[in-house]
C-alpha cells in the first residue's frame, strides 16, 4: 500500500502545480482592469500598484487552492481510469476506499492549511493592500471611508457603507452611541460629499433615508423621521486615528472581539458574523473538493485535460455561487447567520457522501 500511496501522490503533484499556477494567472488577469483604474483615475503610482498586485495573490488562494484540488483529482484519476489502471488495482484486490485514503489525508492537511490562510495570511495581505492604497494620498474625500468596514475614526459616529462608487455612497448606516441612552441610527439609501474638505471639516449629504430623533416628551426614546435629504458634518482631523479594518482584513479572534464590542451598542454585526463563518466554512473546501473529484473522475472516465478542467470548474462553480448567495442572505438577517453560512457545506457534504458511498460499495 505504501507503493500505491506514493504512486498516487506523485501523479497528483504536477497537475496540482500546473492547476494552481494557471488559475492564479487567470484570476490576476481579471484583476488588471481594477488596477488600471487606480492608476488612471485615482493617481496611484505604478510601484504601489505593483505591490498591491503581489498582495492580491494570497487573496486568490481562497478560490485557487480548492479548485486546484478538484482539478488535480479529476485530471489524475480521470487518466488512471481511462488507462484502466483503476480497473487493474481493483482486479488486484484493492478496494476504492483504499485508493482514496491518501487523498483524504492530503485533503485534511490542505484544509488545515486553508484555515491558516483564511485566518492569518489573507487578512494580512488584504490589510497591506489597503495600507498601500491609502498611503498614495487620494484627493477624493471618499477615500477616507471604506466600503464594508465599521469606521469609528469620526468623533461620535460609527459608519458602515456597503458600497462606494467614486464620490457616491450606497446603503449607508450611521450609528451615534450616546452614554446612558439608546444608540441613534441613521439609514440612507445614497450619499455623497457635498463639498471638498475645508478646515478639517467635510459635509456628508444623505439621500432618502430615516433617522432616529429625540422624543422631547421622553428624551430616552427616539422616533423615526423620514427624510429626502439630510446633512452630517464630520471632523476630518479625527481620521488620523487608525480606522477599523474591514471584516475581510480581520482574523477570527479580531472578528470575535469586534462583535463583542459592537453588540452592546445595538449595531448590526451581521457583516462581521458572515465573514467569521465564511473563513471557517471555506477552510473545508479542499477536503470537500478532493472527495468530490474522485467519484467524478471515475464516472467521467476521460483523460482529456481540457474536458476534465471544464468539469472541475463546472463542479466548483455551484458551491461558490451557493456560498456567495448565502453571504447575501446572511446580510439580510432573514435567518441565523451560522445556519445560512453552513448550508453550502452541508449540501456539498451530502452530495460528496452519497457519491463516494455509492462508488466504494461497487
Amino acid at each position: 500500500m505504501r507503493i500505491l500511496r506514493n504512486y498516487i501522490l506523485a501523479e497528483c503533484l504536477l497537475p496540482f502545480a500546473i492547476s494552481i499556477s494557471v488559475l492564479t494567472c487567470v484570476f490576476l488577469l481579471g484583476y488588471l482592469p481594477q488596477l488600471a483604474d487606480k492608476v488612471i483615475n485615482r493617481g496611484v503610482s505604478l510601484s504601489a500598484v505593483g505591490q498591491v498586485f503581489l498582495y492580491y495573490i494570497p487573496l486568490l488562494l481562497a478560490y485557487t487552492l480548492p479548485i486546484s484540488c478538484l482539478t488535480t483529482v479529476i485530471l489524475t484519476f480521470g487518466r488512471l481510469s481511462a488507462d484502466n489502471e483503476i480497473l487493474a488495482m481493483r482486479a488486484s484486490g484493492i478496494y476504492l476506499r483504499q485508493i482514496i485514503a491518501p487523498l483524504i489525508m492530503v485533503g485534511l492537511m490542505l484544509s488545515a492549511v486553508m484555515f491558516l490562510i483564511n485566518d492569518r495570511i489573507i487578512p494580512k495581505a488584504y490589510n497591506e493592500q489597503i495600507r498601500l492604497l491609502k498611503n498614495t494620498g487620494f484627493q477624493n474625500p471618499s477615500a477616507l471611508l471604506e466600503a464594508g468596514a465599521f469606521i469609528n475614526a469620526f468623533d461620535g459616529y460609527i459608519i458602515f457603507i456597503y458600497k462606494i462608487d467614486g464620490n457616491k455612497l450606497h446603503n449607508i448606516r450611521i450609528y451615534q452611541p450616546q452614554p446612558g441612552k439608546p444608540t441613534r441610527t441613521i439609514i440612507a439609501q445614497e450619499g455623497e460629499f457635498a463639498s471638498s474638505p475645508t478646515n478639517d471639516i467635510i459635509k456628508l449629504k444623505l439621500v432618502n433615508g430615516t433617522s432616529d430623533e429625540i422624543d422631547f416628551k421622553n428624551p430616552n426614546n427616539f422616533y423615526k423621521l423620514n427624510f429626502e435629504t439630510s446633512f452630517i458634518t464630520l471632523d476630518i482631523s479625527k481620521t488620523k486615528k487608525k480606522s477599523d479594518k474591514k471584516p475581510k482584513a480581520m482574523g477570527l479572534m479580531e472578528l470575535k472581539q469586534k462583535m463583542r464590542e459592537l453588540q452592546p451598542l445595538n449595531v448590526d454585526i451581521s457583516p462581521l458574523e458572515t465573514e467569521y463563518y465564511r473563513k471557517i466554512t471555506w477552510a473545508f473546501t479542499p477536503i470537500l473538493f478532493v472527495l468530490l473529484g474522485f467519484p467524478m473522475a471515475i464516472i467521467t472516465h476521460r483523460r482529456e485535460k481540457t474536458a476534465n478542467l471544464l468539469y472541475a470548474l463546472l463542479f466548483a462553480a455551484p458551491y461558490f455561487l451557493l456560498s456567495l448567495g448565502a453571504q447575501a442572505l446572511a446580510g439580510q438577517n432573514l435567518a441565523p447567520v451560522s445556519w445560512v453560512m453552513w448550508a453550502p457545506n452541508i449540501v456539498a457534504a451530502i452530495v460528496v457522501g452519497f457519491l463516494n458511498i455509492r462508488m466504494c460499495l461497487k
